[in-house]
């Protein structure tokens, strides 16, 4: 009955959208949000005590389907806040609200049916709906770089999970041989049991396969470059979406299948593919974010470095499993937030370009406050959670021995904070430009975000115990 609730919820905002007026609709799928939020945190409490199936068991939900489900109904919750249709001030036409709405709701629809569908295939299938969803609203305002960043999303990313459906082609064709044939032979919870029999070459290449697949869709270097580009043209809520949980969602099928591979190989063989990519990303990440001169590339450039920091992370061992998920947690919460801020920032100086942002705080005071402190979390300072979350992973490193790496880790993460906080004065100070009006409206749409980086400071402080608990079930199910 959750997750029936959990993924109708979005399904029935978005026919809403398409028979209400637009901002009615956008007002639908407001509380439509407030309902998965709801359902989700029901979710968790019901893990808490045992896996929930639902639908003859093609939905299934356990610890780490629930971290994410819970990551992605608060995000697109705020999104939904935040984004056309509410509050009545966007200068857009009703058709471009009432498509944004229907195909935000989809998104969000098809991002929770991937972490709770019990099948490998379904995942994908999923998935590859995710694409298509948020490319119909990367160009909501039509341009040709919105249509360009748009059609290069789906090449790039359809390429990539063209080779994740090669990865399970692959690992069905060996678990069929070895086990043969078995009913729901395609769910996890039979992969996991057939794991140790599987045929460890294959499963090596079948790893291949899916890790540039997925990590196609995460954003990870060297396959990252369709993500600078989406998220610089994409509305500001989308961005929020994209950055704070689509990728989240791409490394969750990661996170699958190397569970199911790590039983099959007597090698660490998955870990070090993690840390190497995870490694350039981090490198590639770092000297982009020195020269860039766009405030939405630079956000998406720092989610690029964020997630080579969970993939470091994953492969950890236990520690590091934890610590990758609670960055995670901590990176949906900040980055969603940031994106926002940064469409905030956008109607008022109508550029993009960090030059053309000055005199942040005179302008935007509460806007200018509020992306000071997110940017102070995204860099990883104390009391913010990514600073926990960066100590438990890098403690988990020199727990492994990985000293070298470690100190690597610690230089490119050491380059990403002088760059952004350069970035940052400049927005921040400077003269005010004299065609932007100072003040700000719709303040009440700030409260969702100020509830968020005070979360992100808690969790900076203390792992709330429930919290806790989830993480740590989460990290059993990567680690057994």
């Amino acid at each position: 009955m959750i997750l029936a609730i959990l993924l109708g919820a979005p399904l029935t905002a978005m026919l809403l959208a398409l028979v209400l007026p637009a901002r009615a609709g956008g007002r639908a799928a407001a509380a439509s949000a407030v309902v998965s939020i709801a359902a989700a945190v029901a979710l968790w409490t019901s893990v808490s005590r045992g896996e929930v199936a639902a639908v003859g068991g093609v939905l299934r939900a356990d610890a780490l389907s629930t971290l994410l489900v819970l990551c992605i109904a608060v995000v697109a919750g705020l999104a939904a806040w935040v984004g056309p249709g509410l509050w009545g001030r966007e200068d857009l036409q009703d058709s471009q609200i009432r498509r944004y709405v229907v195909f935000s709701n989809l998104f969000t629809f098809t991002m929770l049916g991937a972490v709770t569908v019990n099948n490998v295939g379904l995942m994908w299938v999923a998935i590859e709906a995710t694409t298509i969803a948020s490319a119909m609203l990367i160009p909501l305002r039509v341009s040709k770089p919105s249509v360009e960043a748009s059609w290069k999303y789906i090449l790039i990313g359809s390429v990539g999970i063209a080779l994740a459906f090669v990865g399970t082609v692959l690992a069905y064709v060996d678990f069929a041989h070895h086990a043969g044939a078995r009913e729901a032979a395609l769910t996890w919870t039979v992969l996991l049991a057939a794991a140790p029999s599987l045929h460890p070459e294959v499963m090596r290449l079948a790893f291949v396969f899916l890790l540039v697949g997925y990590g196609t869709k995460a954003g990870l270097a060297p396959m990252h470059t369709w993500l600078p580009d989406a998220h610089a043209e994409a509305p500001a809520p989308l961005s929020a979406m994209m950055s704070g949980v689509l990728l989240a969602v791409a490394l969750y099928a990661v996170m699958r299948w190397k569970a199911v591979v790590d039983l099959a190989l007597p090698t660490p063989f998955t870990d070090e593919l993690l840390v190497a990519l995870g490694l350039l990303s981090l490198a590639i990440a770092g000297f982009s974010l020195v020269a860039q001169r766009n405030y939405k590339r630079m956000l998406a450039y720092s989610s690029i470095e964020h997630t080579g920091l969970t993939c470091l992370g994953l492969a950890l061992g236990p520690l590091g499993a934890f610590a990758a998920l609670l960055h995670l947690v901590n990176h949906s919460l900040v980055k969603s937030v940031m994106f926002l801020l940064s469409g905030r920032m956008y109607r008022r100086y109508r550029t993009t370009d960090l030059a053309g942002v000055t005199g942040l705080l005179r302008t935007m005071p509460v806007t200018g406050a509020l992306f000071t402190a997110g940017m102070l979390a995204v860099v990883g300072l104390p009391p913010f959670g990514l600073f926990l979350s960066e100590l438990a992973l890098v403690r988990a490193g020199f727990a492994r021995g990985r000293y070298g790496l470690m100190l690597v880790v610690l230089a490119l993460l050491a380059l990403a904070f002088i760059s952004l906080v350069v970035h940052l004065n400049r927005m921040l100070h400077g003269p005010a430009r004299a065609a932007v009006d100072r003040g700000e409206d719709d303040r009440l749409a700030l409260v969702p975000l100020v509830v968020c980086l005070a979360l992100v400071v808690v969790l900076g402080v203390v792992v709330p115990s429930p919290l806790a608990r989830l993480l740590v079930m989460s990290a059993e199910i990567l680690s057994r």
